[in-house]
């Protein structure tokens, strides 16, 4: 049996959530906010927490600086159960940061990148990597050094016999290209609406569907309020949101793929797969951050019993 059941290499930093602020942010003034949060973020670091916390085996590589921001997040991430060993520290970069705007209904969402830009092929094992059942990639768009050897990391992790999956997040440069050279390796892709659209370069969801689910074997489009989509060759399958009291859906994107990806690597149907998706995703929004619900095990286990009937509920 492989050490791991998922495998992870991405960017590891905090998230620093400011609410209670104005709608606009004129110039030269000093605005308050009326909470704060700083907790562990960034959707690599995000995934691999809540599938931890799931109970799924992850091994995590990343690299970070040689400052308090960095130790905060591993000590976090390390916490879930997460093996994080492997991380390297830069002495010439810090660690990155992202900070949030939290308005409702939106957000600004604002990261310094610092050692996250600088993750490369390089700073990877890929025997430790290899060593699990499945491999997933977020923030794709971010991962600026490593995402030229994307395509060869994913070939040798193929080869090796792992399945993997591929969330790509946003593109800061709005450019939403680099993939068809990686689409090929991934077994299933974790968009969210507009990214989508994005990568499939039209306004229209169901175009957007059609182009990609041709692309890769599963298709996961995540819908928000809207719940998610997924579809598997001529099998399509839809699964509504969990209606929650929401205190802010950061990572909540994140969220759905740990809870899917849990489900997905034992061999559940899509629909299952799907469905666990949403709860997560829910999970995450019911408190700051997305990790913060997932940190908490008495909070965690009765969301799921009151969300789940008795004979699919989770042993977490």
């Amino acid at each position: 049996m492989p050490r791991f059941d998922v495998t992870i290499a991405g960017e590891l930093n905090l998230d620093l959530i400011l609410y209670g602020l104005p709608a606009e942010l004129p110039r030269e003034r000093e605005l308050l906010a009326d909470r704060m949060m700083l907790t562990l973020g960034s959707s690599s670091a995000i995934v691999a927490h809540n599938l931890a916390s799931l109970g799924s085996r992850v091994g995590f590589q990343s690299r970070i600086g040689e400052d308090d921001f960095g130790q905060i997040a591993l000590t976090r991430l390390s916490a879930s159960g997460v093996d994080a060993s492997l991380v390297r520290r830069s002495s010439t970069s810090n660690t990155g940061l992202t900070v949030i705007l939290q308005h409702d209904p939106w957000r600004n969402i604002l990261t310094y990148s610092g050692t996250i830009s600088e993750l490369k092929v390089a700073d990877l094992d890929l025997d430790y990597l290899s060593n699990s059942r499945h491999f997933h990639l977020s923030s794709f768009y971010l991962q600026n050094s490593l995402r030229p050897d994307i395509p060869e990391l994913f070939r040798r992790l193929k080869a090796a016999g792992l399945t993997i999956s591929l969330d790509t997040n946003d593109d800061p440069e709005n450019r939403w290209s680099g993939l068809e050279d990686v689409l090929g390796y991934v077994d299933v892709f974790l968009p969210n609406e507009r990214e989508a659209c994005k990568i499939a370069h039209t306004d229209n969801l169901d175009q957007a569907i059609a182009k990609l689910s041709e692309l890769v074997p599963i298709l996961v489009v995540k819908l928000g309020s809207k719940g998610a989509i997924a579809r598997r060759g001529a099998e399509e399958v839809q699964a509504a949101a969990v209606c929650v009291t929401m205190v802010d859906p950061v990572g909540a994107g994140d969220s759905f793929d740990a809870g899917f990806l849990h489900h997905y690597i034992r061999g559940a149907d899509l629909a299952t797969c799907l469905a666990w998706g949403n709860l997560a995703g829910a999970l995450s929004t019911t408190k700051p951050g997305g990790t913060e619900a997932f940190r908490d095990s008495t909070h965690r286990k009765r969301f799921f019993g009151e969300h789940t009937s008795a004979h699919s509920r989770l042993s977490t």
